[in-house]
């Protein structure tokens, strides 16, 4: 342990070279990829959520609030306002702990009985429909307050979990901890109540704490930091894994992997320590992996991590995994695609209408709101397009005519059409939850995203704008992608306070129309010949 780092809750959710980076003096004035836009705004949007739900409650409870100013010396009016014992203490700085290797803030202290707890405000919902979670109102913050709410439970946020867990950790260094069981409350996306969660409750893996598991992690990347502060041998080396995309270490990371061929630009996360553990070290070592050989790999098939290292070697994006590939199609066909607004809600449904004649236009359409989400307005749309879908369903049968609808990757698609029955039951044109489930489980839906999954296997990705270049298809917008879809339909609403950028809400049309004739494209072109062109797995 060393006294001279201190460390923030984020480092439990960090990958540990990207720790070790943070902390390595030499790397201070290395280049790093430029901040994502996209992720910038959404930290916009996380202080504006907190900002407002802080108004919400000062007004809820009145005097008590005290609020750290901007511009002050955020750890010493914490601590002032903790020695005096002050109720709710907004924005505060805690008192570092140099002996744990701690520093950090939380959004809301909150004081009982007994001492001090923990609140977040976090932009994403942080309850499900169901049963059990503990709850409290805005206007009563803390745990003896809480019942079991009979309408909520708790949804797994690990990372709000691990903040809650620092801040406790850090109460307890400074002894102003509420004395009994750890627990820390979330205020979520909704703002109406809020969440309570038991620290020391069994809810992790194999039993394990929320505590114990920060412990734990807390621990190794403090080891970490340490080494790499104090000249030690660095204790973690770059490996390939999901977070990669958005670090801002990324570029020297990966430059480390290409010029050692690391086996983790095929195989990432805990496949590449596997793999290493077996002596596996280099793309160039997979590709000579026999065939058929048991790798016992978590993450995708012994076979296809063979396979795309060999692909990697030659360079090629996408292999067919069967020699003839195929796809269901129908004499109707219809391509759906949903544009939602994180969590808020779902603002367009866009469709694309070919194959034989039903009495309905062929061509693209969309059902949509412009009133910013969450609206009552969406249960409008959302009607409108479900009447429109089933309605050509219906005549294609009655015309003796197949039907499919078709989308890609349907987990998004099938959220909001069951969240869509479910948010306006009973309003006029909104179908059952039972009616949607019953199409979803139909042979009338197809998720294209599964059957390329089946059917290739793709060295970068298989998202869609990934995917439909190598059937031909091309976006007119070149930043088309759903996080900038995000920031123009800001625009297009006037989210932001001001006017409604109608520009925008062409841009979006054109987005969503773009992607559902990708979905077109790309179904024609694996029922075509040219698929053929992609080089076979058994072939390489």
């Amino acid at each position: 342990m060393t006294d001279s780092v201190l460390l923030d809750a984020g480092v439990v959710n960090r990958c540990r070279r990207r720790v070790h980076l943070e902390n390595d003096p030499a790397m201070r004035d290395a280049p790093r990829a430029a901040p994502d836009p996209t992720g910038e705004q959404r930290k916009a949007d996380a202080m504006a959520h907190r900002r407002s739900v802080a108004d919400r409650v000062a007004r809820l409870v009145g005097p008590d609030w005290m609020e750290i100013p901007p511009g002050a010396d955020r750890e010493k009016a914490t601590q002032a306002m903790l020695t005096a014992g002050a109720r709710f203490i907004w924005a505060a700085q805690l008192p570092r702990d140099p002996r744990g290797g701690r520093r950090g803030s939380i959004d809301l202290l909150v004081r009982t009985d007994k001492g001090y707890v923990p609140v977040l405000v976090v932009r994403h919902k942080v309850t499900d429909p169901g049963s059990g979670a503990r709850t409290s109102p805005l206007g009563e913050p803390m745990p003896r307050g809480s019942r079991v709410d009979p309408l909520r439970k708790i949804r797994p946020q690990p990372r709000d979990q691990m903040r809650l867990a620092h801040a406790w950790r850090m109460l307890q260094a400074s002894g102003y901890a509420a004395s009994g069981r750890a627990v820390g409350g979330v205020i979520g996306l909704d703002a109406d109540v809020v969440a309570w969660h038991d620290l020391e409750a069994p809810t992790w893996p194999g039993g394990r704490t929320a505590l114990s598991e920060y412990d734990n992690r807390f621990s190794d990347r403090l080891a970490v930091a340490g080494a790499a502060a104090n000249g030690g041998d660095a204790m973690a080396q770059p490996s390939r894994i999901v977070e990669c995309r958005s670090c801002p270490w990324w570029p020297i990371c990966e430059q480390t992997l290409l010029e050692n061929r690391d086996v983790s630009l095929v195989a990432r996360g805990e496949d590449a320590v596997m793999l290493r553990a077996a002596g596996i070290r280099t793309v160039d070592d997979l590709a000579q992996v026999a065939p058929g050989t048991d790798l016992q790999l978590v993450g995708l098939p012994s076979d296809d991590a063979i396979a795309l290292a060999k692909a990697w070697l030659r360079d090629l994006k996408m292999v067919r995994r069967v020699p003839d590939v195929t796809v269901p199609r129908a004499d109707v066909e219809v391509d759906v695609d949903m544009e939602s607004f994180g969590d808020a809600g779902a603002y367009m449904w866009g469709v694309l209408l070919s194959g034989a004649d039903v009495g309905e236009p062929p061509g693209y359409r969309a059902f949509v709101t412009w009133e910013p989400v969450p609206t009552e307005d969406e249960g409008r749309s959302f009607a409108e397009f479900w009447e429109w879908l089933m309605g050509v369903r219906l005549r294609a049968r009655a015309r003796g005519l197949t039907f499919r609808a078709y989308c890609y990757n349907e987990l998004a698609e099938n959220r909001w059409l069951l969240a869509s029955a479910r948010r306006f039951k009973g309003r006029p044109g909104i179908p059952t939850e039972k009616q949607v489930q019953d199409f979803i489980d139909s042979d009338g839906w197809f998720d294209l995203f599964r059957s390329v999954q089946d059917q290739f296997l793709c060295a970068q990705g298989k998202g869609l704008k990934i995917i439909a270049p190598a059937a031909g298809f091309g976006w007119r917008d070149p930043a088309a992608s759903g996080e900038n879809s995000m920031r123009w339909y800001r625009d297009a609403v006037g989210m932001d306070g001001g006017e409604p950028d109608l520009s925008q809400r062409t841009r979006l049309f054109e987005y969503n129309e773009d992607d559902v004739r990708a979905t077109q494209v790309l179904r024609h072109w694996m029922s075509s010949e040219q698929v053929t062109r992609i080089p076979f797995v058994g072939d390489l």
